[in-house]
């Protein structure tokens, strides 16, 4: 039974084996959980190393995920010029210079060079899941593609748990309590590109495999344009949606916990959301790749959906303990989303993946705007500010009934 699992989730139809390149690409979500992990503490950090407001603090999401708008298009057409590999190896480099530019910016004592260098990661970033996530969908049979991408997602919890407990660990007037974690995650994705220029990457062709499904619709619409995909398009949004929920819940959370329980610290709070939330995370991605075996993609992802709305529901009313159990809980419950409509995007795309999988990236954007939005509405109390992701979740249940009706 376990080699016949191996061989749905690694193998293609002729039998030719993607465990090796799966390792490889999955090592890639460890990395970018580990800048996620470290991001989402800064926003607390940042208000109170350099005096910022709520909204002034969601620069930090903001500086980070416009970068996805900007290069999303340009990491799509390198990709499809240049393929996979060449995609990922720009990746790491960019990543790892961003990283190290926190050594010059750590002497400047300003919010504006760290979050130039948060951009410049977020570049980076935006190449890898550019390249890492369509090409984890069709390492082996396209029926477990959605199974594959979650269980390779998981390890981004994985990153995550460790990154904020390195940033508030230190005291905040050390100008390196930022830096440290960073120079150790540029070392480490150095590597890894030293790794992925030596080593021998498959292109897969996804145009064959989803030949036949092209040629269907071009049949009824008379175009294989992407834009003639109304799940597509759908998708795009929901990952606009999606994104903006998680990365404003992600940032918020010490916020949030710390006002509705004023007896815990922010390194209390960093702690639950490192080693509480981001273990849910991790879980929900496992246990959601091994129940998409006997339950669609779309299916889970509606059930998800609608109890993370609940969730934020109990989080906007604000009662307490109640609120903060349904916040954590919210963790386990958004971790398939963003690899789950990634995947369920780019169905029957064929020859128009590389290009389709740009503008679902591009869709991580709504993180950028996000955070000073709920800031903003969260000025004077942040359980208000919560009202965006509930709206988002709306929205991601729309998508996944819509893709159950297909």
């Amino acid at each position: 039974m376990k080699k016949n699992n191996q061989k749905t989730l690694f193998s293609a139809p002729g039998g030719k084996s993607y465990l090796v390149p799966f390792i490889l690409i999955t090592s890639l979500f460890l990395l970018w959980g580990f800048a996620h992990g470290l991001l989402d503490v800064l926003n607390k950090h940042f208000q109170g190393v350099f005096t910022m407001t709520k909204a002034e603090s969601g620069l930090v999401q903001f500086s980070t995920y416009i970068a996805y708008f900007l290069m999303a298009l340009p990491a799509g057409m390198f990709m499809k010029r240049f393929g996979y590999k060449k995609g990922i190896i720009l990746g790491l480099c960019l990543f790892a210079v961003g990283a190290f530019a926190f050594i010059p910016a750590a002497y400047l004592h300003s919010a504006s060079p760290f979050l130039i260098a948060l951009f410049v990661i977020a570049c980076g970033l935006c190449i890898l899941e550019t390249a890492a996530n369509p090409y984890v969908t069709v390492l082996g049979d396209k029926d477990s593609a959605e199974r594959r991408i979650n269980l390779a997602q998981s390890f981004n919890g994985l990153g995550a748990l460790v990154g904020g407990m390195l940033i508030f660990g230190g005291a905040e007037d050390d100008p390196f309590t930022l830096t440290k974690p960073y120079i150790l995650v540029g070392s480490v994705v150095l590597l890894v590109a030293i790794l992925f220029f030596f080593t021998k990457l498959p292109e897969v062709q996804v145009e064959e495999e989803t030949d036949k499904e092209e040629k269907t619709i071009a049949s009824v619409s008379g175009t294989v344009s992407m834009w003639r995909h109304p799940q597509f398009v759908r998708a795009i949004i929901a990952q606009f949606c999606y994104c903006a929920a998680q990365t404003g819940i992600f940032s918020f959370f010490i916020n949030y916990v710390t006002e509705v329980d004023t007896s815990m610290t922010n390194i209390e709070a960093s702690r639950i959301l490192a080693f509480g939330g981001m273990a849910l995370f991790m879980i929900g991605r496992l246990s959601g790749s091994f129940t998409m075996k006997w339950m669609s993609p779309a299916r889970l992802l509606t059930w998800f959906a609608l109890a993370d709305a609940v969730c934020m529901a109990l989080v906007v009313v604000s009662v307490g303990t109640v609120s903060l159990y349904a916040l954590y809980l919210s963790f386990f419950f958004m971790s398939i989303m963003f690899p789950t409509i990634f995947a369920l995007g780019l169905e029957g795309m064929g020859s128009s993946t590389k290009k389709a999988s740009s503008y679902i990236v591009m869709g991580v954007a709504g993180g950028a705007f996000a955070p000073m939005l709920m800031g903003y509405i969260g000025a004077d109390n942040m359980a208000i500010g919560f009202v965006i992701p509930l709206l988002s979740f709306l929205y991601i249940l729309y998508f996944a009934l819509r893709c159950k009706k297909k």
